[in-house]
């Protein structure tokens, strides 16, 4: 396909809800399920189609028919800040956060996948490029999981991958399971040795004194060096306390929806997160990595990584991305064209394929459509 030469519109709009049974069950600190929901888009222009998703609602697709679609439709494909504004004005009464966040950084993914593959380049190169690759760190070990199938998960990454950092979840039971907390966390530092880095996850679980004694005794004695949500992220003075206790670099900011949000969270945190499937895409995601930088933090993507990792490139204070074992799985079914995190590192776009390198497996798609979208 030539480049256009002349100012392509965004054509047509296409939304569709795909159920992903897991393949057993799942859960962390304050939460559990059994299957996991994507809303995907597809943005068309000519003969060209971008692809964007969220992990979330399926209530997403319905704000993506009823109150974006009209909002981006007849755009140019060029001016993606534009349309993420107007679909932005759009949900002032439904509600930015929440659905409306997810529903939103679907299409605005989704546009820039479209201009991308319009011009006939990577992602990265069309955002350019801060970095050649982006670090990953293996993320799964539910609470839900035994022995034998935590250490075989961490065996994966950590060998067979050779993927150097790792993080389980914690907090069991709104942190009531204090004892086999600790244990698994132990287990966790048997398997992958001395030279891995060990994160943790409670989701929120614990309290905030709760947090501050079990995460002396992980440093300490499992030096493990990241703590993520130790306490529920809406308790900004919470974490600053337990932030300002621990050595361990305390996060957050996955469910940030706003970049005041981001804004506010930054104080309070050693490394700041943010998921573009629900902070607003891509054009938000790269927003909340310059506030991280004005607050001189770095910036982890949170989930979804072949959504982050083109993006990721384009940032200087980037940390990591999240190798998370729910999408990954959803994300190497669904697509041709997965990245691989041998080493630690992905490499979007190497190969110059153009927008996030993916193509749709129509098959995969079918069979997990949920019927009526």
């Amino acid at each position: 396909m030539d480049r256009p030469t002349k100012d392509p519109t965004v054509d047509a709009l296409t939304v569709q809800v795909l159920d992903f049974p897991t393949d057993e069950p799942e859960a962390d600190g304050t939460a559990s399920w059994s299957a996991t929901t994507m809303v995907l888009v597809q943005a068309r222009s000519g003969t060209a189609s971008g692809i964007g998703w969220t992990y979330g609602a399926a209530g997403a697709a319905s704000v993506v028919h009823d109150l974006l679609a009209d909002c981006v439709v007849g755009r140019s494909a060029w001016d993606v800040p534009a349309a993420n504004e107007a679909m932005t004005r759009a949900l002032r009464n439904a509600g930015r956060p929440g659905v409306g966040g997810y529903a939103l950084s679907a299409v605005d993914i989704a546009l820039w996948d479209l201009k991308a593959r319009l011009l006939q380049l990577p992602l990265a190169d069309v955002l350019g490029r801060a970095r050649p690759d982006v670090p990953v760190y293996g993320s799964g070990g539910f609470t839900t999981y035994d022995d034998a199938r935590l250490e075989g998960q961490l065996r994966a990454w950590a060998e067979d991958r050779r993927i150097p950092r790792v993080k389980i979840k914690i907090g069991e039971s709104w942190g009531g399971c204090e004892h086999r907390d600790l244990a698994r966390v132990e287990l966790a530092r048997e398997t992958v040795g001395p030279d891995v880095e060990l994160y943790v996850d409670a989701n929120g679980g614990y309290r905030v004194a709760q947090a501050i004694r079990l995460g002396h005794r992980m440093a300490r004695d499992l030096d493990v060096r990241w703590f993520e949500e130790p306490c529920s992220s809406d308790d900004l003075p919470g974490l600053a306390r337990v932030r300002d206790a621990l050595d361990t670099e305390v996060a957050a900011g996955e469910y940030g929806f706003t970049l005041p949000y981001f804004a506010a969270m930054a104080p309070v945190v050693d490394c700041l997160q943010a998921d573009a499937t629900r902070c607003g895409g891509i054009t938000v995601w790269l927003r909340a990595a310059a506030v991280a930088e004005a607050h001189g933090l770095q910036l982890s993507g949170h989930c979804a990584p072949h959504v982050h990792a083109h993006a990721a490139c384009a940032i200087p204070n980037l940390r990591h991305l999240e190798w998370f074992h729910d999408h990954v799985r959803i994300e190497s079914a669904l697509f041709d064209g997965f990245l691989d995190p041998t080493g630690g590192a992905l490499r979007p776009g190497h190969d110059g394929s153009p927008g996030l390198g993916l193509t749709l497996r129509h098959d995969v798609l079918e069979r997990h459509r949920r019927s009526g979208t």
